[in-house]
């Protein structure tokens, strides 16, 4: 994101902070699991907005710099990216909070206090419940709550250990709010499309339950919370424990296809898009597509050598998209697609997280696209779930693909099967982000995807 969409500020109470918390921060930050930055050192940190919560409590949006570098999806980070933290201060910090020490101040307004992350705080993350729980204004905070819904006192609550681009706290098993750490000028769809999917009657998703925004320095979304189903599984678990067992999975991605066509019915209906706000005819659109697809081919390969061989072939994928029909008309979509965001509970599927890919600018992520992009997303999950386990099983893979689609056309009215042109350009592209996501964040994942582009490259599917 450019650098010029978040304001500097110039109210010296706000930076004042900043001399007591900007060394620690430069230290904790690039350690934490959702910092898109952990391969740059933090060149620039500046403090946008500073509230009180509570006491002991302090809300912040701060801004990081460091040099730019290509990212997933063929975006540029690194200059701009903006964090909202949640910090405790006090004089000692209890020993069972040992995990969440961020550091002692040495200098400034707080010196000699002790800092640390207030959402691993049981105290804390009850009380940022209770500010759910009453809507109102702290600052330049909204907090906002469905006026049907009711959230009970008194939730134990605990942090998720799973999360990776954002930070969860599951409340007494009844509620789960998710806390935006990357954050950016606008809804998150994570709020937007769980609200309209409700509103269509979709069961598939949780709806919002209540949620908090801020308006300064800009409009965001900071926080969701939304029924938790504690009984459901995932949808990679599932599977790796299907694989380990050498159950079939078949009956289980052929309803997962049907789900997933709900949703995307559910979609389609939540978010009319205009004739002629797509782009034209069906050639102009995908010519767009693949310029779009070729470009973040090239970025990746010039980031993992490793791919640059295929370059040519994969290239063929992407242009062969301009004697294609455009398949199904450009809708809201999930985004960021694959078995993690899915969950079984009993015999139903539900889909979750609909931020989509944390390294797509915001604007992107809300913007209509192809939902054969979200199958994609889905088919090449089947593809990485068959390889945790030697020998790898490409027919388990097959199947599971071969059903998913077979469910999803029963629901849908098409089948993405009969649209192997733009499958396969699509498939590409997903296989070369998860190239360029693993040589940055797990190296010794990069085998998965490279061997998917083989096999994309080598025999066009």
């Amino acid at each position: 994101m450019p650098k010029t969409a978040f304001p500097s500020p110039s109210d010296t109470a706000v930076v004042g902070p900043m001399a007591s918390l900007a060394g620690l921060l430069r230290e904790w930050l690039p350690r934490q699991r959702w910092f898109a930055g952990k391969d740059r050192p933090v060149t620039d940190l500046v403090l946008l907005s500073l509230t009180e919560l509570f006491p002991g409590c302090l809300h912040l949006l701060v801004r990081t710099g460091h040099t730019p570098v290509p990212a997933p999806g063929g975006t540029t980070t690194g200059s701009g990216d903006c964090y909202q933290l949640l910090l405790g201060v006090r004089k000692h910090l209890s020993p069972r909070l040992g995990r969440a020490l961020i550091g002692r101040a040495e200098s400034g307004p707080l010196a000699g206090l002790t800092v640390f992350d207030a959402l691993q705080d049981p105290r804390s993350a009850q009380l940022l419940l209770e500010r759910l729980r009453h809507p109102g204004a702290a600052g330049p905070l909204r907090f906002e709550a469905d006026p049907a819904a009711s959230v009970p006192t008194g939730l134990v609550p605990r942090v998720l250990d799973a999360e990776q681009s954002n930070s969860s706290l599951v409340y007494g098993d009844a509620f789960i709010l998710k806390v935006f750490r990357r954050v950016q000028p606008g809804v998150n769809p994570d709020l937007e499309v769980p609200g309209a999917l409700a509103g269509q009657g979709c069961r598939r998703v949780p709806a919002p339950v209540a949620w908090f925004r801020t308006t300064h320095p800009y409009g965001a979304t900071l926080g969701v919370l939304q029924p938790f189903l504690p009984d459901a599984a995932d949808g990679w678990t599932l599977a790796l424990e299907a694989l380990a067992r050498g159950d079939d999975f078949t009956a289980q991605a052929r309803e997962l296809g049907q789900a997933m066509a709900d949703v995307h019915l559910a979609l389609a209906a939540a978010f009319p898009v205009e004739a002629g706000t797509t782009g034209g005819p069906a050639d102009d659109q995908n010519s767009r597509t693949a310029a779009a697809m070729t470009e973040r081919l090239a970025s990746a390969a010039h980031c993992v050598p490793a791919l640059q061989p295929f370059v040519p072939r994969l290239r063929t994928a992407f242009a062969a998209l301009e004697g294609c029909d455009a398949g199904p008309p450009a809708q809201r979509i999930h985004g960021d697609l694959h078995l993690g965001q899915v969950l079984r509970a009993g015999r139903e599927w539900f889909v979750i997280d609909f931020e989509g890919e944390p390294s797509r600018p915001l604007a992107e992520r809300r913007s209509p696209h192809s939902p054969v992009r979200d199958i994609a997303g889905m088919l090449r999950s089947f593809d990485y779930a068959a390889r945790q386990r030697r020998p790898w099983r490409p027919e388990w893979a097959r199947r599971c693909r071969e059903a998913f689609c077979a469910g999803y056309a029963a629901r849908a009215g098409w089948d993405p099967r009969k649209k192997h042109g733009l499958l396969r350009a699509y498939e590409t592209d997903r296989a070369v982000y998860e190239v360029l996501y693993e040589a940055r964040h797990r190296p010794d994942w990069l085998p998965v995807p490279m061997a998917a582009i083989e096999r994309l490259a080598v025999r066009g599917g």
